[in-house]
């Protein structure tokens, strides 16, 4: 009988696996919960672990430290219920010959729609109509704030073509947006059946007068948009990051912000929770959002089924849709 533990809090698993998804992964084999409403430890995964065939990870579970992985006497595949899963796994995960899959492909979808969502307020300034009337109830103040643009027609620059930017994609080309991007694992064959124009950094940003940072945070692309890569915007540009703060100088950002010449569009920050006192908080130009960016019911509810279904394709000796193999790591979130 295969033994599958969940390394998740009650609550989460509450909140990803439905009652369907809970009694398919019954029918894959034995399955015993963490019963802990706090986050594992090393130690306390490494005391759980010995005699179970699959784990089930997510938010919260530590990194598959020495200890663990030498408790781990029967793992034979860690299944991950979120996306980012870098930091919990070191290579000797995968020199013990373990087989590892992830749910980021569940959450691209939400991540996509909100940074469709963030486009379209900046175009169209609804937020501020809102508040402007809402504060002061000045019908004709609130029209001062100008004309908005129409996506249609407009060319947008996605920075990545990963889960979330082939799902950006398809959503920005409905409203028959010019799509051009950036990424150097990218070719043109797959380009062009995403129906994109590929081309390098400077010139997507100095172009496209909407900018959307989708790229995963590696050392590739840390601090990859900077003083300089800001400067080449044209005035009047929308940046928008739903990806992570890694990708961002944040002081260029802010001075750049500060400057008014461009507006943007933000889920993500170095610090977070945000401070209360943060610039970005003063700012008319910048919508703020509180990292929530793929956080809805549907995505959760995929995350569970994308795990559910990994777990029973392994079992019956199929291909994962979603592996991670040490050498995506570098490239990946």
């Amino acid at each position: 009988m295969t033994r599958i533990f969940v390394a998740l809090r009650p609550a989460l698993y509450r909140e990803l696996f439905t009652h369907e998804a809970d009694q398919e992964l019954h029918q894959s084999g034995e399955v015993t919960y963490q019963v802990e409403e706090t986050n594992l430890t090393p130690a306390m995964l490494a005391e759980y672990l010995p005699g179970y065939d699959i784990v089930i990870t997510g938010w919260g579970t530590p990194q598959f430290d020495a200890e663990v992985l030498n408790n781990a006497n029967r793992l034979r595949l860690i299944a991950h219920s979120a996306g980012t899963i870098k930091g919990m796994l070191p290579p000797a995960v995968f020199g013990q010959g373990i087989t590892v899959t992830h749910a980021a492909s569940a959450i691209a979808p939400a991540v996509a729609e909100m940074t469709l969502l963030l486009i379209l307020l900046c175009l169209r300034q609804v937020h501020r109509l809102d508040r402007q009337l809402k504060t002061s109830g000045a019908w004709d103040a609130a029209k001062t704030i100008g004309l908005g643009q129409e996506l249609a027609g407009q060319r947008v620059g996605v920075i990545g073509a990963g889960y979330t930017g082939r799902c950006v994609i398809p959503l920005l080309r409905a409203f028959q947006a010019e799509v051009w991007v950036y990424d150097p694992y990218l070719d043109l064959e797959r380009a062009r059946q995403l129906g994109v124009h590929k081309v390098d950094l400077a010139e997507l940003l100095s172009r496209c007068p909407i900018v959307t940072l989708q790229a995963p945070p590696t050392r590739e692309t840390y601090r990859m948009i900077g003083v300089k890569e800001f400067a080449r915007l044209q005035d009047g540009a929308i940046f928008i990051n739903t990806a992570r703060s890694h990708l961002v100088d944040q002081e260029a950002l802010l001075a750049e912000l500060r400057s008014g010449r461009i507006q943007a569009a933000l889920d993500v920050f170095d610090e977070e929770p945000l401070p209360p006192n943060h610039p970005f908080l003063t700012l008319e130009n910048v919508i703020v959002t509180p990292h929530v960016a793929g956080a809805s019911r549907q995505a959760r509810i995929r995350q569970g089924d994308t795990v559910v279904a990994e777990i029973q394709r392994f079992l019956a000796g199929e291909p994962l849709l979603y592996p991670v193999t040490e050498q995506m790591l570098e490239i990946m979130a």
